[in-house]
């Protein structure tokens, strides 16, 4: 399967969502006329290392599924849990310092 990614060279995107940690997962719907909407924000799943919860993917999984059928996404959206973002030196955002 093929996706399209984003590679945050300068780090402005992530500043502009303020991201806090990898792995963090954005899911945008395209609304047809240019406009990106961000649809999802959270985690892929609720494995964890150590936790021997199997890699599923179940929550992004759902949030693509259901952005495929047009639902609004109703399921609680829970936060990435992860390392925080090596800001690039000289360059963290405002709220990192």
């Amino acid at each position: 399967m093929e996706f399209p990614y984003l590679y945050d060279e300068n780090q402005n995107f992530a500043k502009n969502l303020k991201a806090a940690c990898t792995p963090d997962f954005y899911l945008f719907s395209n609304e047809g006329d240019g406009d990106f909407l961000l649809y999802y924000h959270g985690q892929l799943d609720d494995s964890r290392p150590g936790n021997n919860i199997p890699l599923s993917g179940k929550d992004l999984r759902s949030a693509v599924k259901d952005l495929n059928q047009d639902n609004s996404y109703p399921s609680n959206q829970m936060p990435s849990l992860g390392c925080n973002i090596k800001w690039t030196p000289g360059k963290e955002p405002s709220w990192f310092k």
